[in-house]
């Protein structure tokens, strides 16, 4: 049973990837990252030592705070944060006893660099269509969930991450490390290149996206249905941000959809209410 203030790893396991997941903060010191340097999905590095100065960024929010093992530093940093008006907890058995668990870990090596805030940049071209909303809604759901983008015409994106130090993706171009790769798509890269190939519903949604985005339907059911959303999408928005908003929506659904319900099916009959029985 977790300790008070805590909650349990196969719990928190159920909200992360969704819109409904607390903030997650990682309390490891940096000798411990380096041992371990993964982290779980959507995570943000703070500094334990200086708790006081960050623990107001959180006011209002649910948090859940883990450390290395769930001992003193995890519930001293969500006892601060509680008064600084955050709703925080800590992850019962911190990182370790979620690793046991086999539950999934992003690679940090894969991840760029961020900036003073903490946040990732990328960049890519405008107008998205498929892997151009999938790949963020990947990042901003299960690697960072402060990460900026950049939407520009195709043949500045190399300049734009240059001189912004932005990481491109789904482009062409020598050392494009996300992008396509044969057969694959760029949402297939990233699920790959960031360890979360284990994560049963984005091996499930995967194939979706790969089917719409390289109109191979054949792939999976719903790619036409997800490409038929997409297109829509990008006529009712004429702002690539505004669109990326709207479609963080689709995929946070497709993502359920792929987690808990590809075994329901919905009909007419199935949803009526049950007829009155007559007299004997």
């Amino acid at each position: 049973m977790p300790a008070i203030n805590a909650i349990a790893a196969d719990k928190f396991a159920r909200l992360v990837g969704t819109p409904q997941c607390p903030a997650i903060v990682d309390i490891r010191s940096d000798a411990e990252y380096a041992a371990e340097p993964r982290f779980i999905p959507g995570a943000l590095r703070r500094a334990l030592a200086a708790t006081p100065g960050w623990a107001g960024d959180f006011a209002g929010r649910s948090v859940v705070v883990v450390g290395q093992a769930g001992g003193a530093p995890d519930h001293g940093v969500a006892a601060w944060l509680r008064q600084a008006g955050a709703d925080a907890e800590i992850l019962d058995g911190g990182l370790r006893g979620w690793a046991a668990a086999g539950l999934p870990l992003v690679d940090a090596s894969a991840v760029p660099p961020r900036d003073g805030a903490g946040r990732t940049l990328w960049v890519t071209r405008a107008r998205p269509k498929v892997d151009r909303i999938a790949c963020p809604w990947l990042i901003r759901r299960f690697v960072d969930p402060t990460a900026l983008f950049l939407f520009v015409p195709a043949a500045e994106v190399p300049g734009v991450a240059a001189q912004m130090g932005a990481t491109p993706f789904d482009v062409e171009g020598e050392g494009v490390r996300w992008t396509h790769r044969g057969d694959f798509c760029t949402f297939d890269a990233m699920v790959a290149g960031f360890g979360l190939g284990g994560v049963a519903p984005l091996a499930r949604l995967a194939p979706i996206v790969r089917g719409a985005d390289t109109a191979r339907p054949d792939l999976a059911p719903e790619a036409a249905g997800l490409l038929a959303m997409s297109l829509g999408l990008s006529r009712l928005h004429g702002d690539d941000l505004a669109q990326l908003d709207a479609g963080m929506a689709v995929y946070d659904a497709l993502y359920r959809w792929c987690r808990d319900a590809t075994g329901e099916t919905h009909d007419w009959a199935s949803h009526q209410p049950a007829r009155p029985r007559g007299p004997a």
